[in-house]
Formats: structure tokens, C-alpha cells, sequence
């Protein structure tokens, strides 16, 4: 029954896609200034979880209140159905229903959505719909599960996507998972549209977000992992953290204290050990599902739960984490 049901929304939303790709203006005729979607470059946006409930829906409620939680720790905007938010586990249905629900309770945050998926015609679907609702960029991971298509493929794939929609677009570097890489190359050909803001560097590597960093200045290259954030946030550039399911409060104090010209390498160490604390109490227990759980904790509740294919959590790894955040909750101020 679901497998018919998705076949069917599938079906509509290719209908959609294909009479928009017909019908959108091209996007590289709008001429002017590099749009990069927010004011500020040196930014922090959490990567947000995607809140599911005991039966493994996605609750509307609980996303209200991640959103409501993550603008009172000061976060500079949200990233919604990212790798953090489980997005390949739900449907188009589903990831519009998360992106209308996250916009609805956006406050004065800087939303990105995530709408790729391993085909345009999805793709497209998913990013007009979040320009029709008022995204202020997206979030555009390669087509996956296809290993490292040719670069000719993936410019033509892309192309497709920004003469579709003007909002700004960010590519999302996640080599070791979706074994598709953003390259120099492909971003150079992507340059001639104005709406191309920047990307998200998940991959870790140091020397590879350096080339980023040095061969597009005028674009937002965020890191996505806590190692590159000081070479990022040096250049001028932003990052996008998981780390801010757990402690939005301790990610976002980073960010303040570069603005106040303060010693901003005290809070992300601080961030780092209390990561670090993190994951000596994580007892094998899956991110997806350890992120909510802690995130619950600290919010005060709803308790949120992981989407299947990911289990849920031991009574151990729930009292592991549990003991794990009490130390990091002790620890001095940074």
C-alpha cells in the first residue's frame, strides 16, 4: 500500500517538474549582483534533526518547538532536511509537509531546504516548492547512489536546477555519503549564475575545503564539520553544524563572540569537549537517534524518535547519553 502510494505521488510530482522545467524563465537571463541568500556570510545555521514520533511520523509539533528552541539559542538560520534531518527516509509528501511546517515557525532565522534526491524531475519539485513558500536558499546534495557520475552529467544536471528556480543555491560536498563529489570544475560551471551561493564541506578534508576557500572568495563556502571551522570562519565564510541538534546555545555563542570581536577559538573549543564527552557516553547508539534523544533532554521534551531504517534507542544508551549531557551541563563556561 505505501509503495503504491508513493509510486503515485511520484508520478504527480514528475507531471509537475516537467511542465515547470517548460515553463520557468531561465534563471541566468536575471542579471545583477551574486545573491548568496543571507546578510551576514559569517553565519551559523544547525543542520536540524527531522522530528519523528514513537510510530516513526513526523511530528509537526515537535518541529515547531525545535524551531522556537533553536532561535532562543541564537542560531543564525536553519537547514531543513539535510543529512541530519534524514531526508532520503521520507517521501516528496512528506519533505513538503517538514519544509511548509519549518517556515511556518522560521521567526527571524535564515532557512535553507534540502530537496535533492537521485532525479531531477524530484529535485525540481522539491526546490519550487520551496521558493513558493518562502525558503531563503537551498541546500542541493549531487544525484546520489550512481558513484562519481561525469562531470559533464552533473553540470548538466545542475543547470537544469538553477534555470528552474532564482532562488540561491548552495552544493552540499558529502563525498563519503552520497559518493558524489562537488568539484572545482563543476563549480566553475555553475558560476555564471548569480543565484549560486555557495556550497556545505562535509567531507572533512582540510586541504580540499583550503582549494574551496581560496578559488571562490566571493561565495559562502561553509563548513559542515567542526574541524574546518576555524579556516572557514577566518576566510569569511559560514558553517553549517550538526553539532547543533545537541548544543545550538554553545554553536551559536561562537558566532556572537566573532561578532563582538571576542574570543570566539575559547567557545568552539568548548564545543569540541563537550562533543568529545558526547561521544565517549554514545555506546554504539545510531546519530540520528542519539541527536534527538538529547536534543529532547535539553529542550524539555517532546521526545523525539529516529526514522526507520535507523533503530531506536537501548535503555543503556538512553542512561549513557542521559549521563553524558549531566557532565557536559557541569562544565565551566567557556
Amino acid at each position: 500500500m505505501d509503495m503504491n502510494r508513493r509510486d503515485t505521488l511520484g508520478l504527480a510530482a514528475s507531471a509537475a517538474a516537467i511542465g515547470a522545467l517548460g515553463a520557468a524563465a531561465p534563471a541566468a537571463a536575471q542579471m545583477g549582483a551574486r545573491r548568496l541568500g543571507s546578510k551576514e556570510k559569517v553565519a551559523y545555521w544547525v543542520a536540524t534533526v527531522t522530528p519523528c514520533d514513537a510510530r516513526g511520523m513526523f511530528d509537526p509539533g515537535a518541529m515547531k518547538a525545535v524551531m522556537e528552541w533553536h532561535q532562543k539559542c541564537g542560531a543564525d538560520g536553519v537547514v531543513v532536511l539535510g543529512t541530519s534531518g534524514e531526508f532520503p527516509s521520507f517521501s516528496v509528501a512528506e519533505r513538503k509537509l517538514v519544509t511548509e511546517t519549518a517556515m511556518k515557525h522560521k521567526g527571524n532565522m535564515n532557512i535553507m531546504v534540502g530537496p535533492g534526491t537521485p532525479n531531477i524531475v524530484e529535485t525540481i519539485d522539491l526546490a519550487k516548492h520551496a521558493q513558493s513558500v518562502g525558503a531563503d536558499g537551498l541546500l542541493v546534495i549531487p544525484p546520489f547512489y550512481f558513484n562519481q557520475p561525469p562531470t559533464e552529467g552533473l553540470i548538466h544536471y545542475y543547470t537544469q536546477l538553477f534555470e528552474a528556480v532564482s532562488i540561491p543555491i548552495n552544493l552540499y560536498h558529502i563525498p563519503g555519503t552520497s559518493e558524489v563529489a562537488i568539484t572545482i570544475e563543476l563549480l566553475k560551471a555553475m558560476m555564471k549564475y548569480p543565484h549560486l551561493a555557495g556550497i556545505k564541506d562535509s567531507s572533512g578534508n582540510a586541504e580540499g575545503f583550503a582549494e574551496f576557500l581560496k578559488g571562490f572568495p566571493e561565495l559562502n563556502m561553509r563548513c559542515g564539520t567542526s574541524n574546518n571551522l576555524i579556516p572557514a570562519v577566518e576566510a569569511g565564510m559560514g558553517a553549517i553544524l550538526a553539532d547543533g541538534n545537541m548544543f545550538s546555545d554553545k554553536s551559536a555563542d561562537i558566532f556572537k563572540t566573532y561578532r563582538a570581536k571576542g574570543d570566539w577559538k575559547a567557545k568552539l573549543n568548548h564545543l569540541r569537549a563537550a562533543g568529545a564527552m558526547m561521544r565517549d557516553h554514545h555506546m554504539g547508539a545510531n546519530t540520528y537517534a542519539a541527536m534527538k534523544y538529547v536534543l529532547s533532554l535539553r529542550m524539555g521534551g517532546p521526545m523525539m524518535y529516529a526514522r526507520t531504517p535507523y533503530p531506536q534507542l537501548t535503555d543503556a544508551q538512553k542512561a549513557s547519553l542521559k549521563a553524558g549531557l549531566d557532565k557536559v551541563m557541569q562544565m565551566p563556561a567557556a
